[in-house]
């Protein structure tokens, strides 16, 4: 008995640690066809759980309906056709990406991980019924504890050890293997539970007196709370790297603390800190403008997340029910939880203008304690009225603040785009900021003296300026530049020229258009192509490109695709031998400079450093530009030589390619 507890356990612990550590492993995989969006995270994160509710769903219905020998041979033929589709690969069509992104994300993710995640998500449910049928005495709900606790490692040896050591193609390949074993495992203990005899259907159990709908309310929060701080976070605080891993760590956590029991001996006193948590937030929230230094803001954040998820999840655990009726209780949760992902990762997006999704959230936390704290007496009662009402004041706050000098506002899968208009400077006259969340993608002033010229991270003594400026001589320029933003470099062409956009997000072209004068203004001849730019690249014809400008590397997910091998390869089939790549790399929290440069040297061409410095006053920013070219006469030029040097290497740093890349060891640890 001792053994098949054993097992029961290293099965559940195994299928968990699959279950999350592909998590990131397929969402990086579908980052070459979305454009390195972070949002390509959350929507993968509603995928898995809905996901995961299906596969609860499963394991509740044939725990139901079907006496054991029949749950074994379903199960048996779920996994084994799972095996049969690993390896599936799918490439999305570039329509699909620009306008249907997010159907885009499920289409493929399912069709490629679909029957193995959906084998996996329905293991603890199934397997800690089963458990519960063989050993009676025991608590089923430890092996969900430790699945939590698989999960949680999973989420941190991605990042510092797979991604870091492995090819995306061992990733895979061992995750296979894993998969294979864990098949092997699952099914043995199905084939042997086969003469069980079956537990009582949830319909015939006494579950305490508490009510589903709490267990769906109280997994909806948790899943909204951990949905839209993520969000928040990536959005509005900082645009770090791999920042979406520490709220769903918390999250995890709290789980395993909860099915621990851990929560009901605390309560009394916990109930405090989790409105001071909800008060906290919604104070930070009260006012878009305000930022509190990162070190600060983002432990606020995510302890205020851990408080709430714990309270929400103590909860959930302390209505479950004793032992039969685990598969609906699971079932049920998994079906707030989903919910909740929903809600915030992809309905949010489609009605709202910007980013509520926190504030929101906010409101529907303090109902959901509002309820679950009924019992409590007419003080707290009253304090989560008053927190409620004070929720929704700083919603409607909020509200009105995005729209106070905006005069552009709209929402989609890529983000917030925010067109902001003031008079500051008051050598502006007027001052237009395109923004993306908190990460400014080009600015445009006035008056006369500035109306057309080049600001933000764009001056003429920049990288950018630089190749503009020297590329050519007097003669036309080709050039071709991914990423639209405000359109400025259009500021840098000439009667002749040839400036073809490549563009991802269509709004953005739409608001460059209409409320910025570079692409109208400009003298050359412009262009926009809407889709991720490799892959419109890719279906090209050569276009003898002067200079191809890849200036996509200012969000929290940098897009890797456009920084590997093969990439440079396929930027130098549209370029003239003498021509000039130059990638935009300022970034507070990634080096991106050693991947250049071993990407360019790879390729037996040149990488020269650019810093510039900015001018507030002229509304320059300080800017990291890296041209990459053969060309040596343009590199010997004085102005050249004066302001740039050699772009260094990184010891230990591994060549990015489309099948490695790792963004880990880059990071800035001190940001300037």
């Amino acid at each position: 008995m001792a053994l098949l507890r054993s097992l029961y356990a290293l099965t559940i612990f195994l299928s968990a640690f699959l279950l999350f550590v592909v998590e990131p492993m397929a969402a990086k995989q579908l980052l070459p066809t979305l454009g390195g969006s972070s949002a390509v995270w959350t929507t993968c994160l509603v995928f898995f759980s809905v996901m995961l509710l299906l596969g609860y769903l499963y394991a509740h219905w044939i725990s139901t309906n079907f006496k054991p020998i029949r749950q074994a041979i379903i199960h048996v033929a779920l996994l084994t056709a799972a095996l049969l589709t690993l390896g599936v690969h799918v490439r999305p069509g570039p329509s699909a990406i620009s306008y249907h992104p997010a159907v885009t994300v499920f289409r493929v993710l399912a069709t490629v991980i679909g029957l193995p995640y959906l084998a996996l998500s329905a293991t603890t449910p199934l397997l800690t019924a089963w458990y519960a049928g063989s050993f009676g005495s025991d608590s089923p709900y430890r092996l969900f504890a430790l699945s939590n606790l698989a999960s949680l490692l999973a989420l941190g040896s991605y990042p510092l050890l797979i991604e870091p050591g492995l090819t995306m193609r061992q990733q895979t390949g061992l995750w296979s293997g894993g998969f294979l074993l864990f098949a092997v495992l699952c099914g043995a203990i199905a084939w042997q539970g086969r003469r069980r005899v079956a537990s009582p259907m949830p319909e015939q159990a006494a579950l305490s007196g508490h009510p589903e709908p709490f267990w769906f309310l109280l997994a909806l929060g948790g899943g909204m709370m951990l949905t839209a701080v993520t969000s928040h976070m990536s959005a509005n605080i900082a645009a770090i790297p791999l920042l979406w891993l520490p709220p769903l760590a918390l999250y995890l956590l709290t789980f395993i603390l909860a099915f621990q029991g851990a929560w009901l001996p605390v309560r009394q006193s916990m109930l405090r800190f989790v409105l001071v948590a909800v008060a906290s937030m919604a104070y930070l929230l009260r006012d878009i403008r305000a930022q509190l230094p990162i070190a600060v803001s983002v432990p606020l954040f995510l302890i205020a997340l851990f408080i709430i998820c714990f309270f929400l999840h103590g909860e959930l655990y302390a209505r479950r029910p004793v032992t039969a009726g685990m598969t609906r209780f699971y079932l049920v949760a998994a079906a707030g939880g989903a919910a909740g992902t929903l809600l915030v990762g992809v309905i949010a997006p489609l009605v709202f203008r910007a980013n509520y999704d926190l504030a929101c959230t906010l409101v529907v936390v303090a109902l959901i304690a509002l309820a679950a704290t009924w019992q409590d007496g007419w003080g707290l009662r009253m304090l989560w009225m008053v927190g409620t009402i004070a929720a929704i004041v700083v919603l409607s706050t909020q509200v009105r603040q995005y729209d106070d000098d905006a005069v552009a506002l709209m929402r989609n899968f890529y983000g917030t785009l925010r067109v902001r208009e003031t008079h500051l400077p008051p050598q502006s006259d007027t001052d237009r900021q395109l923004l993306n969340g908190t990460i400014e993608h080009g600015a445009e002033w006035f008056a006369p003296q500035f109306l057309d010229q080049p600001l933000t991270y764009y001056a003429t003594n920049s990288g950018l300026g630089l190749a503009m400026r020297l590329c050519c001589g007097a003669g036309p320029k080709r050039v071709g530049v991914i990423g639209l933003g405000t359109g400025t470099v259009a500021a840098y062409g000439n009667a002749g020229d040839v400036i073809r956009f490549y563009e991802i997000n269509p709004p953005v072209e739409r608001l460059a258009r209409h409320w910025f004068t570079f692409l109208h203004d400009s003298g050359a001849k412009t262009d926009v192509v809407l889709g991720d730019a490799r892959l419109s690249l890719a279906s090209e014809p050569p276009q003898n490109f002067n200079v191809i400008v890849v200036d996509a590397f200012s969000g929290d997910a940098i897009p890797v695709h456009l920084l590997t091998r093969e990439a440079l390869a396929l930027y130098r089939r549209h370029l003239r031998p003498d021509g000039i790549i130059v990638f935009h790399v300022s970034n507070q929290y990634i080096d991106l400079e050693p991947v250049v440069a071993g990407i360019a040297g790879n390729a037996g061409l040149r990488a020269v450093s650019v810093h510039s410095h900015g001018d507030e006053q002229a509304g320059l920013y300080y800017a990291d530009w890296i041209l990459v070219t053969a060309n040596q006469a343009f590199l010997d030029q004085p102005e050249i030589v004066n302001n740039g040097f050699p772009t260094p290497l990184k010891a230990g740093a591994r060549l990015w390619t489309d099948n490695y890349s790792s963004v880990f060891p880059l990071l800035k640890w001190q940001s300037r």
